[in-house]
């Protein structure tokens, strides 16, 4: 399975062209920079036409709009994950978006707690501590999503938040991918992150 992950595209989509091929197409949050939903339906309408097989998305930070939106309408080759998951060829993934409203609760804990032990595959918009998460000085990832992690062990984390920190590594046996798409003043965009995914 061949999967094209891209994230914080923050309004810049449509100047994404000749996206490489894969089977699945991931993005790990922050498609729009104001959080309006006309942002967020722009962008939707074109993640739906985007000629993959399988599609899948969550919320980032700047994507407040959609907080406990029930999202209608979408073709059945397109997944919106909210604390939730799909399986796609027998690969498990499941989504926690990052939403500022439980960020200032005791809730985004609790959502990184009920990741399931089977997933193979998890999509956040945050890092885990540590990993992929560095800029000004500072570790911006999460303790619970790492320990989160250490237990469940997936086999590829997907994420972004962190612009200056794009890229993959391998810890321990997961394949960690920060695919922020736009680099940290905003300025361009990158080359979106490819892994090839060896299904069991």
């Amino acid at each position: 399975m061949r999967i094209l992950h891209i994230s914080d595209t923050h309004g810049c989509h449509r100047r994404l062209c000749d996206l490489p091929s894969a089977d699945v197409v991931v993005h790990s949050g922050d498609f729009t920079m104001n959080g309006s939903e006309q942002e967020a339906l722009d962008f939707m309408n074109w993640f739906c036409d985007l000629p993959y097989l399988q599609k899948i998305f969550i919320c980032g930070n700047h994507d407040e709009c959609l907080y406990g939106a029930k999202i209608d309408g979408l073709d059945n080759n397109v997944h919106y994950l909210c604390n939730s998951g799909v399986e796609i060829g027998s690969v498990e993934f499941y989504g926690v978006p990052m939403f500022m409203s439980d960020c200032i609760s005791d809730r985004q804990t609790k959502h990184y707690a009920n990741i399931p032990d089977d997933t193979d595959i998890l999509i956040t918009h945050t890092p885990p501590f540590g990993i992929l998460d560095f800029d000004d000085n500072i570790h911006y990832g999460s303790e619970e999503l790492l320990n989160c992690i250490t237990v469940v062990q997936p086999r590829l984390h997907l994420f972004g938040h962190i612009h200056s920190q794009y890229g993959k590594t391998i810890l321990n046996g997961t394949t960690f991918s920060n695919g922020a798409i736009m680099n940290a003043d905003y300025s361009n965009h990158r080359k979106p992150n490819i892994i090839e995914y060896l299904c069991e």
